[in-house]
């Protein structure tokens, strides 16, 4: 999908009236959306083009206003602007003029900065490089509205609560960890973002699914967690990687026959922290 490069970058559910929590719920790679001035390069695959999105992962998340919280979700798609990139992680290889300092991290260098070089199954998303200028604004017109937003909502249930908790919600390919992986990934940056409670209550409700669950690896937690994974200040993060095997045909891009199973099991999981949070 295509659109104007003013598009509107995230939508926003509220929590159900009288029913807001201390959780703010986030889906920042559930876009589909790109602006015509991409200008990705010729032939560029649909498929390709959309290999890194959480595959309709903020449809999978619709009990979250009825369990007290808001659910922010990204609108554009993540190979145009990845929200879950710090604004400064400029990729030297795609962006001319890309500031020298700071120097970019490992991700922004293998290709995946805040403006992708590269689609998620690692084709190349342009045939030219982009000025300084034309990453800036897309950082400005989609990232900064983004993540100003997620901030008015952390401070917002911080004040009404003394405590704000992001759940980050991501899916992964089924490739990432393999048919005998885990089925869940939950990220605290290694017991630093939040609470040790909330990573082991997590645990334990998807392990009621029957999910496999892992801790940190291959994932502990991306730009998000780091920034408001700050329990000493009453700001909590985890990251959640959902194997998209579980609900997500990826041959076809549609839902799969584990769709509606797997989204009860998540309406649980939801529930579950609602009535936690609620006290």
């Amino acid at each position: 999908m295509s659109s104007s490069p003013t598009e509107t970058s995230f939508s926003l559910t509220p929590a159900a009236s009288g029913r807001a929590t201390a959780l703010v719920f986030a889906s920042p790679h559930s876009g589909v959306v790109y602006p015509d001035d991409m200008a990705a390069a010729p032939g560029l695959s649909a498929a390709s083009l959309r290999s890194a999105e959480d595959a309709a992962m903020d449809r999978l998340l619709t009990a979250a206003a009825g369990a007290g919280a808001p659910l922010i979700a990204g609108r554009i798609g993540r190979a145009y602007v990845d929200l879950n990139r710090a604004p400064d992680e400029l990729d030297p290889a795609l962006i001319e003029g890309a500031p020298a300092a700071p120097p970019p991290g490992l991700k922004t260098l293998a290709g995946y900065g805040v403006v992708p070089r590269l689609a998620g199954d690692g084709t190349p998303l342009y045939d030219r490089r982009l000025g300084l200028e034309e990453a800036e604004a897309r950082i400005e017109r989609v990232h900064a509205p983004y993540h100003e937003r997620l901030a008015e909502l952390m401070q917002a249930a911080h004040v009404r609560h003394g405590r704000a908790v992001l759940i980050d919600w991501h899916s992964m390919p089924s490739r990432a960890t393999g048919t005998h992986g885990p089925d869940v990934v939950l990220g605290d940056r290694h017991g630093t973002s939040c609470a040790t409670g909330l990573t082991r209550a997590l645990r334990l409700l998807f392990e009621g699914l029957g999910w496999r669950v892992a801790l940190n690896r291959p994932y502990a937690g991306g730009y998000a967690t780091q920034l408001w994974g700050r329990p000493d200040e009453g700001f909590e993060a985890i990251q959640i990687e959902l194997t998209r095997r579980l609900y997500w045909d990826e041959a076809q891009g549609a839902p799969s026959v584990g769709w509606g199973r797997c989204q009860a099991g998540l309406n649980r999981v939801i529930a579950a922290l609602g009535r936690d949070f609620a006290v």
